[in-house]
């Protein structure tokens, strides 16, 4: 189990937005402000992976003004990155998104971070990593399964909410609703205000 623990660093081959290519790519060098998001995609050029690639660059700025970085990470060569990066999206590439895709050839960081399936791919795994490397939140998908880009955004909301306030989110919880206070008081109340809406 990863959450609550540490999150696994590397150090690999990046290709960053400006499509530079680095081979000391540093996760905790790398944290946003305020958090990080890694995400592991199967494979470049494939089917469900550039649309959740292309997703969260479309969401990049609601990811970045929260004080959140993105990274990518896939089995995949720099090179391949890179290309990928370099086809237009109508021919099945993903354009120039603005975050940095890492290559894990040896396949060493999906399976630090449990995702390696098969020795092969790894699966669609996403964590929401804390300024001091803790992570908080993940969620892995299955090959098939393209995941919710909103729902990360929403859990990075949760996360600093509960990081600034002290309180606790519950069920279906968005920014600028009611927190709670983490007592039996603090739920009783919450629940009387709120359990119509649950």
């Amino acid at each position: 189990m990863i959450v609550t623990n540490k999150a696994p660093n590397f150090t690999a081959t990046a290709v960053l937005g400006n499509n530079e290519i680095v081979d000391d790519f540093n996760l905790y060098e790398n944290f946003g402000e305020k958090g990080t998001v890694v995400f592991f995609y199967p494979l470049d050029f494939t089917f469900v992976c550039p649309s959740e690639i292309i997703a969260f660059d479309h969401r990049l700025d609601e990811f970045t003004s929260r004080g959140i970085n993105v990274i990518g990470v896939s089995i995949d060569s720099q090179f391949s990155h890179f290309a990928w990066k370099n086809t237009p999206v109508e021919e099945g590439g993903i354009g120039q998104v603005r975050y940095p895709l890492v290559a894990d050839l040896n396949k060493q960081i999906a399976r630090d971070f449990d995702v390696l399936l098969n020795e092969s791919v790894a699966l669609r795994g996403s964590f929401l990593i804390d300024t001091d490397g803790t992570v908080r939140h993940a969620v892995i998908n299955d090959l098939p399964l393209g995941r919710n880009i909103d729902e990360m955004l929403r859990m990075v909301d949760a996360m600093l909410f509960t990081n600034e306030y002290g309180e606790v989110c519950p069920a279906g919880w968005h920014k600028g609703e009611d927190g709670m206070k983490p007592s039996t008081d603090g739920v009783a109340k919450y629940l009387e205000k709120h359990a119509k809406e649950l």
